[in-house]
């Protein structure tokens, strides 16, 4: 089976990435039909199950013999929730998405508010968990996180990394996530001039299993800021970056070698054994080689921009 196979759309696809969470399905299940039944629209419900290990997939037939709008995906194996998410993406035929996660912390009683911000024209709409049933140690890492990340990207929510988000088509068709970029999705959007947006949400304890994030995720979450910074501020000018950073490092090496060079003509000191000095050349190279590396960068991006196809909200003619 193919994205796109077939010519069935719906109103609304509900995108459910899981790993591990055989115990809490039948209640998601049931709570998620609900709560897209009393929207009175079309929909369907994509299960991706990234490569559990404990028969949740399993359970997921089970419970597809009564619930005629499910469908479900299985990955050969553990990728992450982003490769998850862009497979359920890839085969969602509503003209909304909606995400939410399979731990049930994100009550799906929720997804009508959300697609009601949609109809007001936003394109983005995230879950902020105002009253997060999470550890103490969880919630400060989550709201520096935020902190940092609404800063950075300039797209200032409360919760980016919310698991209950909405969705216009054309948002998922134009975004491409990898990695763990999914919790920058909004900020993403932003760049690319879609309407984000929140809308408080309910947040319950974890009522099955374990949480499958550790405390490493904290710092790989500082690694993909840099990554979302630079696609979304230099991918299209990389030598602004790179550029810049060559030039305070060659200015800096120079201004120290332009010290010593001083000091040991005018004042006669000896400076080839300095270390400064070879901080100094250290400097002058690095700041040349990040400089050829911006350059390199630009011809890449010249030739892919010239394939680049851009968003159209409207054309009249």
């Amino acid at each position: 089976m193919k994205p796109g196979n077939d010519d069935i759309t719906v109103d609304i696809s509900a995108v459910v990435p899981l790993y591990n969470e055989r115990e809490s399905l039948p209640e998601l299940t049931n709570t998620v039909r609900e709560s897209l039944l009393s929207t009175g629209r079309s929909f369907e419900m994509i299960f991706i199950d990234d490569g559990s290990t404990d028969g949740s997939f399993e359970a997921l037939l089970d419970l597809k013999k009564s619930v005629p709008e499910m469908r479900i995906i299985q990955l050969q194996k553990n990728h992450g929730k982003s490769a998850a998410l862009s497979t359920g993406f890839a085969y969602a035929r509503g003209e909304f998405v909606v995400t939410i996660d399979a731990d049930l912390q994100d009550d799906p009683k929720e997804i009508p508010a959300l697609l009601k911000k949609l109809d007001e024209g936003y394109d983005l709409v995230s879950g902020w968990k105002k009253n997060r049933q999470d550890p103490f140690s969880k919630k400060i890492t989550s709201k520096f996180f935020n902190l940092v990340t609404s800063f950075t990207t300039r797209t200032y929510l409360h919760d980016h990394n919310c698991g209950l988000k909405a969705y216009r088509r054309s948002v998922i068709e134009h975004l491409f996530i990898y990695g763990q970029l999914h919790r920058f999705m909004p900020s993403l959007a932003h760049s690319n001039g879609f309407r984000v947006t929140e809308v408080v949400v309910t947040h319950h304890q974890r009522k099955y299993g374990k949480t499958k994030y550790g405390f490493w995720r904290f710092f790989a979450g500082f690694f993909d800021l840099l990554t979302v910074l630079y696609l979304t501020k230099f991918t299209t000018r990389p030598l602004h970056l790179f550029g810049s950073i060559g030039l305070v490092s060659f200015l800096t090496g120079f201004f120290i070698n332009l010290h010593l060079t001083i000091r040991k003509y005018f004042y006669h000191e000896g400076v080839s054994n300095r270390p400064l000095l070879f901080l100094g050349i250290l400097l002058i190279l690095i700041g040349i080689q990040s400089f050829s590396l911006g350059l390199l960068a630009e011809m890449i991006t010249n030739i892919r921009s010239r394939d680049k196809k851009y968003v159209i909200k409207n054309i009249y003619d």
